[in-house]
């Protein structure tokens, strides 16, 4: 059989924030390498994209218990879009450049930096960034949906029982009061309908945002201090305080010697596998696994996705004959020592088309085409 594995389309993750905020060098911690960071603006003119491993320690547990030859990690894609200025919404620094580069990524990662350093110019308060930021992304949404409203309202007069292009409008005209008083859309409480109804509008503050608070090495020791002060200030989003140049070049060493940096300063695994890992989850990824001894696999999945659905991500013929799956939790699986002693056990369950698939499953389908 000609297996081919079908994938979801690929989320993308902006990075957004001020010249000289991070971005560039936590793009290379995450990427290996490849965005010019230096110390002046605008050093990034056109966006970088890097795909990166989702790290996993189910996945390699797994695939150690079953001497799996090859291990495949789900993956995600990240881009570095050149430094945010006050005035870009209306073309200054980078201008609509910039802002179209932030419109075609699916959520807002953004990096604001927290420490001083005489060799690099711009302001260290996190809040003051997340100011600028904010009011230039909410300036840029609130011309866009000015220069549309009216065009829909339009549309609306001269066919009106089209229920989609009611609620549209009717969402267009939430996001215009929200905007006009300088509300970011992710800071209001926009129900999920008009957002989704806004959704071919690509507004930038109409996306899933997440904060990396840039951190100094010296500030390790205050990092929960420092993201809780910011945290207060995004209310409702995730905060991760990081300390980029650090992880950036701890990411050029060896494995072994990389371990060792990070464990040595009490770090554990490091912030960057938490940050790809929380960035993963914000839009409602989820991970299911198989295992063998030919290979071990993570698969992304979105979260309600039932059982057929996730069986569709390794063929469509899985998906199309479904008869059912064998499924076990990822501990309980290890705990156990093998899929065969899993069976012997009794502890596999037999799952049909209404399970909904749960994070962190190891599965087996069952299929008849």
């Amino acid at each position: 059989m000609n297996w081919r594995y079908p994938r979801l389309p690929m989320e993308r993750f902006g990075f957004v924030g001020l010249p000289n905020a991070g971005k560039s060098s936590l793009f290379n911690a995450l990427a290996g390498g490849g965005a010019l960071a230096a110390p002046y603006a605008f050093a990034t003119t056109d966006p970088n994209v890097g795909v990166v491993k989702v790290p996993d320690q189910r996945l390699d547990a797994l695939a150690e218990m079953s001497e799996s030859r090859k291990v495949v990690n789900s993956t995600t894609e990240f881009v570095d879009i050149g430094g945010l200025v006050e005035g870009a919404s209306q073309g200054e620094g980078l201008g609509n450049k910039f802002l179209a580069g932030i419109r075609e990524v699916d959520a807002l990662v953004l990096v604001l930096r927290t420490f001083s350093d005489e060799d690099v110019p711009g302001p260290s308060d996190p809040i003051e960034h997340l100011r600028i930021v904010e009011i230039e992304l909410t300036l840029a949404d609130l011309e866009s949906v000015e220069t549309r409203i009216d065009r829909r309202r339009k549309a609306l007069r001269a066919d009106p029982r089209d229920s989609a292009l009611i609620a549209e409008v009717d969402a267009l005209e939430e996001a215009l009061n929200l905007l006009s008083e300088g509300t970011p859309l992710y800071r209001s409480d926009l129900s999920d309908d008009r957002r989704s109804a806004l959704r071919e509008h690509f507004l930038l503050t109409n996306k899933p945002v997440m904060a990396v608070l840039n951190i100094g090495e010296d500030q390790l020791s205050e990092a929960d201090e420092l993201a809780s002060a910011l945290g207060s200030a995004l209310p409702g989003t995730e905060v991760l305080p990081l300390s980029v140049q650090l992880e950036a070049e701890a990411a050029l060493l060896p494995d072994e010697e990389r371990a060792e940096l990070l464990e040595g300063l009490g770090l554990g695994e490091g912030a960057l596998p938490v940050f790809v890992r929380a960035a993963h989850g914000m839009l409602g990824l989820r991970t299911f696994l198989t295992t063998g001894e030919q290979e071990s696999r993570a698969w992304t999945f979105k979260e309600g996705w039932k059982a057929p659905q996730c069986a569709g991500r390794i063929h469509t013929d899985f998906e199309r004959g479904f008869i059912r799956a064998e499924i076990i939790a990822n501990d309980e699986l290890l705990a156990l020592g093998s899929w065969s002693a899993a069976r012997d056990a009794g502890q596999l369950r037999l799952e049909g088309k209404d399970y909904l698939m749960r994070d962190g499953d190891v599965v087996e389908f069952r299929f008849n085409v």
